[in-house]
């Protein structure tokens, strides 16, 4: 039984990394969007969307490889 919880929470791990990824890889992308770098160049930091989008990104591929890694 425990066996099959632990291969579960490796798979969850792997999804959660690979959309933390994800979310990084839609972050940059909407950082180089004109109207987010005319935000940028006006208020000298990155729209709330891209911070979110970098944010949750992180939080989720730590939680992921948290969740991969521990036996």
């Amino acid at each position: 039984m425990a066996n099959s919880s632990n291969g579960t929470m490796k798979l969850v791990g792997i999804v959660l990394a690979v959309l933390g990824i994800g979310l990084a890889v839609w972050g940059y992308q909407l950082s180089t969007s004109v109207g987010s770098q005319i935000t940028h160049a006006i208020t000298g930091s990155q729209t709330d969307k891209v911070m979110m989008m970098y944010i949750g990104g992180a939080v989720s591929f730590v939680v992921g490889a948290f969740l991969f890694i521990k036996k």
